[in-house]
């Protein structure tokens, strides 16, 4: 976590946005409200709800608060998930397949609300395809997709809402970006 007079850098992941025509938010708008908020540093990263912005609130007020702002601004309900710029760092390092996920946009991480209970860490096992890789680390669950993401059951279920925790998943390469944009 970069720290300067108590003021954290985080990465906040709105789960759901701007895919397809659902949950549509203009980024410069969505910076726009989060200053408007009091954050500070506020940029973004593609059109898909990644955030980086400084905040001398804990990790999960600024959620809360990115979360009101969505719907009172865009009224949509979107859930936030948010980790520090060390949390983020950590997940890079780990990298736990990254021997055999050698393609960046079909490697993908799955960051959680909540530890996965074993049961759902069973069930994800069992739905992937042979040659998919999935490994579980506390808020975070690895995938490797090697042939497709788009027709993988265990990609369905990664990003469906069975999983019994709020999740919302990223590629390797926008880890990777959004850890850059955070000051790695």
């Amino acid at each position: 976590m970069t720290c300067i007079s108590g003021v954290a850098t985080y990465v906040v992941l709105l789960r759901g946005i701007n895919l397809g025509r659902r949950n549509r938010i203009a980024m410069p708008e969505l910076r726009a409200a989060l200053e408007d908020a009091g954050f500070e540093k506020v940029r973004s990263h593609l059109q898909s709800g990644n955030v980086v912005l400084d905040s001398g609130a804990k990790a999960a007020s600024v959620a809360r608060t990115c979360e009101q702002v969505v719907e009172d601004r865009f009224g949509l309900e979107v859930p936030v998930l948010v980790r520090t710029r060390a949390e983020l760092g950590a997940v890079v390092k780990r990298n736990p397949l990254g021997k055999v996920a050698d393609e960046p946009k079909r490697y993908q991480v799955s960051f959680l609300s909540a530890k996965l209970p074993a049961k759902v860490l069973r069930e994800l096992d069992a739905v992937a395809a042979p040659g998919e890789r999935v490994v579980a680390v506390g808020r975070e669950v690895y995938a490797w997709h090697p042939t497709t993401i788009a027709r993988s059951k265990l990609w369905a279920k990664l990003a469906g809402h069975s999983l019994g925790v709020t999740a919302t998943s990223r590629n390797w390469a926008t880890v990777e970006a959004l850890l850059k944009l955070a000051g790695d």
